[in-house]
């Protein structure tokens, strides 16, 4: 089994994690955090243009998120020649379809001895995660979803999507996807940072085509009804419809919708924020007592003190506190 390193964001870009074989490629994986028996892992998986760094390294790096993920061990997973440094496929290389990425997932998780998961996947990675609790709900006991488009690409998106080459390069697609149009004319630092990634030559163009040609990802009411779901979307991002359209599909009571502000990219540019989600998503799953959540509090809040001065065991409940998201006061800052 890997060896853990304890609770750190995932490995910076150009370290090196381990190699996975897989019967669609090398897959480069990466476990950190805490493992505790009879716990889920977290599983991540990254959206288009990413690797695991780039899209879950401000997450993970949050000191709050950090602190929590002391209770639990994380597997970070790239798909396919998504690592940084990826020797570049040949023309005409056949990259698996989002069905098949998912498909591929208990090859990754058994040798690891994973039972359980909880998913944390973003675009691309959430439809693959979503499918993959589809296609194996015993082994998947929550996911995280942002930015989810479940719907298939039909013959109009096709033309749109081969319109859209002739004037579009595939990058600039790949970005549109990811930012709003705000952040694309603003071009902060996390945006310029993917286009030069993207610009560098990276193999993102396949997992682009297998993105636009998806087929739907099959969700229907009462499929995914015993696992818990957080479904978040940017509040001006391009998925937001199509994030409305899953939550529509998915058990009310079992499924929180929350929705973002400031950015397509909720992982990236609301760390914070998204942190303060996921413990409580955590905690209707029964996986974080009171007093554990008292103490992340009491941390955030002696940070916070500090910055200002400077300058359990499982439940059955999985229904995620709407008061505390969307509907109640705003989660803090």
């Amino acid at each position: 089994m890997m060896e853990l390193n304890e609770a750190a964001p995932p490995p910076a870009e150009g370290k090196q994690g381990a190699v996975l074989e897989t019967p669609y490629g090398s897959v480069m994986v990466s476990m950190v955090g805490t493992p505790r028996p009879g716990r889920p892992t977290i599983v991540t998986f990254p959206d288009v243009g990413h690797t695991s760094s780039s899209c879950f390294g401000a997450l993970f790096a949050h000191a709050e998120l950090r602190e929590l993920l002391r209770s639990f061990a994380v597997l970070h997973v790239d798909p396919p020649g998504m690592q940084q440094g990826a020797p570049p496929y040949p023309p005409g290389y056949q990259y698996p379809s989002l069905e098949q990425l998912a498909s591929m997932l208990p090859g990754i998780l058994q040798p690891l001895h994973i039972n359980s998961i909880i998913g944390i996947g973003v675009g691309a990675g959430a439809f693959v995660l979503a499918k993959f609790g589809l296609l194996h709900p015993e082994a998947v006991e929550g996911l995280v979803l942002v930015n989810i488009d479940p719907k298939a690409k039909g013959w109009m998106d096709w033309a749109a999507h081969k319109l859209s080459g002739l004037t579009t390069s595939t990058n600039e697609m790949i970005l549109g996807h990811l930012f709003t149009q705000a952040e694309l004319a603003a071009a902060p630092p996390y945006v310029q940072q993917l286009r030069q990634r993207l610009e560098s030559g990276t193999n993102s163009a396949h997992l682009w085509t297998m993105y636009s040609s998806r087929g739907d990802l099959g969700l229907q009411r009462g499929n995914l009804r015993r696992c818990p779901v957080l479904l978040v979307v940017g509040d001006d991002s391009p998925h937001v419809d199509a994030a409305v359209e899953c939550n529509a599909k998915l058990d009310p009571t079992q499924t929180s919708f929350l929705k973002m502000a400031d950015g397509g990219e909720p992982q990236i540019t609301q760390p914070a924020k998204l942190t303060e989600a996921f413990k409580y998503f955590v905690q209707g799953m029964g996986y974080m007592a009171a007093s554990a959540m008292t103490r992340l509090s009491r941390s955030r809040t002696a940070s916070v003190s500090s910055s200002t001065s400077g300058e359990g065991e499982r439940g059955r409940s999985r229904t995620l506190s709407r008061g505390s998201l969307g509907g109640g006061p705003a989660a803090p800052q």
